[in-house]
């Protein structure tokens, strides 16, 4: 039975989504701010986190940054604000997806459920210098290690599966964000843009663009 971490200041969303999520076979956790969110986190090492932005004490976006310091666990944010800056922000910060509130109960629980179904296909790869295991969610570059989000990470480990291949904003999308609700063009290169920094400050071969077409993985 898999565990999620349910986090809102709201107690009506909390139970919302605590009750449809155990409806459908999950086990649940609650908290009700950004601290306890990561004490949970740390004494129950959850599958999954539901993240509220918008919450006292310490906000969605820094329990995000947080998290990635210490963990890979998927993050799936909520927010009354849905606006586009705000999407980038909070993916940016870590997080894996984002849903906005109001929200349907089944369309969060599909995502979960999208989320931990991308957690259990195990790959390994080996390209271009890099060495990348998605069950250990390690990605490294000649013994160096890349410290990337989730997100990042499955970026790469679609471009190093094919490299060379150039690949469209929206097969990257159907690979990184697979059953999600599509994203838009601009959060992708938001990510292309941040994970080709990480490559660069690693001396790693990078992400070039095609024009017209997307994106390729080049050969150093």
């Amino acid at each position: 039975m898999k565990c999620v971490l349910v986090v809102d200041d709201d107690p009506h969303i909390r139970e919302v989504v605590c009750f449809a999520l155990e409806q459908d076979g999950f086990q649940t956790l609650v908290a009700r701010d950004g601290v306890e969110a990561l004490r949970q986190q740390r004494t129950h090492k959850p599958d999954l986190i539901v993240l509220d932005i918008l919450m006292p004490e310490l906000d969605g976006l820094a329990v995000c940054r947080s998290l990635r310091e210490i963990s890979q666990v998927p993050i799936l944010l909520l927010s009354s604000r849905d606006e586009e800056v705000d999407r980038i922000l909070g993916l940016e910060a870590g997080a894996d997806d984002y849903i906005g509130k109001p929200f349907s109960p089944r369309e969060l629980v599909a995502r979960v459920k999208a989320n931990l179904r991308r957690e259990q296909i195990p790959r390994e790869i080996q390209a271009y210098g890099y060495e990348m295991s998605e069950e250990t969610h390690t990605a490294m570059w000649r013994q160096q290690r890349l410290d990337l989000t989730r997100t990042e990470f499955q970026l790469l480990q679609t471009l190093a599966a094919k490299p060379g291949r150039v690949f469209s904003r929206d097969e990257l999308m159907k690979h990184a964000y697979s059953e999600r609700r599509v994203v838009s063009h601009r959060t992708i290169d938001s990510h292309i843009r941040r994970l080709r920094d990480k490559l660069a400050d690693a001396g790693a071969p990078g992400i070039t663009t095609v024009h017209g077409i997307g994106f390729k993985l080049v050969q150093p």
